[in-house]
């Protein structure tokens, strides 16, 4: 998911009442939230669609879970130790318990994974033990739905507080329409899922407004795709050879390694490009890639 919904997830697990464990819970579980994609990095030192392979694993992962939690804990500790030292702690700051700090971060961090694993993009969540990834197909990457009631829960959860009322309490119900929004969603997904029976495989792709309707990607034997039932691609995957395309290119290894349901096309110009019926309409770059001349070839053809 996008990191405003990281953050605000963590900002309402700390308004249901998790806020009042510690001194500085409130940092621990938003930028606990956001950690995981420390991977973000990469953009750094990776170009074109290498970063596709990089994202959402290692740091996703089981070993991520422990350590990042410790680190970011560490921090917030020392930060307070820091200011207590010059006279500058607040004087309105619980006491910073280090045990709930770290329990803290690593409810934020757990957080992530589990609301990325909810969108079709994927995550490993066992990397690094194995590279498999997972799919919930349950909310699109950016819900706006999702986001407005964060927002007002957490708003009117922090009005409800500093008008001496109960603002955990509405905070905590919040969270439990949310999960109610998440389970109904789960549950169209998987509706959608068992009625699509011309396929081996469906992928079923929530909108970003519409949460009630399903893109249908049908999985179809060969290497082709179908959305709503119009296929995708205009060359079968086997008019390439993609483990010598592979070899030759680090941008289509690391493609190829994300994909979950690559296509192929010839394009007008001659030029051969492998996409991702996921993100099939986006033609910027970020999710297709040309592939190496000499490769291809059309299937009959001498």
């Amino acid at each position: 998911m996008d990191n405003l919904t990281h953050s605000l997830t963590g900002a309402l697990l700390g308004q249901a009442g998790l806020k009042k464990k510690t001194g500085l819970a409130m940092p621990a579980l938003i930028i606990g939230a956001n950690l995981p994609d420390i991977d973000a990095t990469c953009f750094l030192w990776l170009e074109g669609t290498e970063h596709l392979g990089f994202r959402r694993g290692i740091t996703h992962g089981p070993p991520a879970m422990v350590l990042l939690p410790l680190v970011l804990a560490g921090l917030l500790w020392g930060w307070d130790r820091w200011q207590t030292r010059r006279g500058k702690r607040p004087e309105g700051r619980l006491p910073v318990h280090f045990g709930w700090l770290y329990l803290l971060s690593l409810i934020g961090c757990l957080s992530h994974p589990a609301l990325d694993w909810m969108n079709v993009y994927g995550v490993r969540l066992l990397e690094p033990f194995s590279s498999r990834w997972f799919y919930g197909d349950v909310l699109f990457i950016i819900d706006l739905w999702l986001w407005l009631a964060l927002i007002l829960g957490t708003w009117l959860s922090l009005r409800r507080e500093k008008r001496g009322g109960d603002g955990q309490k509405l905070a905590r119900n919040v969270l439990g329409l949310c999960g109610l929004y998440v389970v109904a969603n789960l549950a169209i997904t998987q509706y959608d899922k068992l009625t699509n029976t011309s396929f081996p495989e469906t992928i079923s792709s929530p909108p970003p407004i519409a949460f009630w309707q399903r893109e249908t990607i049908g999985v179809g034997g060969g290497g082709s795709f179908f959305i709503d039932g119009e296929k995708l691609g205009n060359m079968p995957l086997h008019a390439c050879d993609l483990d010598a395309a592979r070899a030759q290119d680090s941008q289509l290894d690391a493609f190829l390694f994300w994909a979950r349901a690559p296509v192929l096309d010839r394009l007008e110009d001659g030029t051969w490009r492998i996409s991702d019926a996921r993100y099939y309409e986006v033609r910027d770059g970020r999710f297709s890639v040309d592939l190496p001349d000499g490769l291809c070839s059309e299937p009959g053809a001498s």
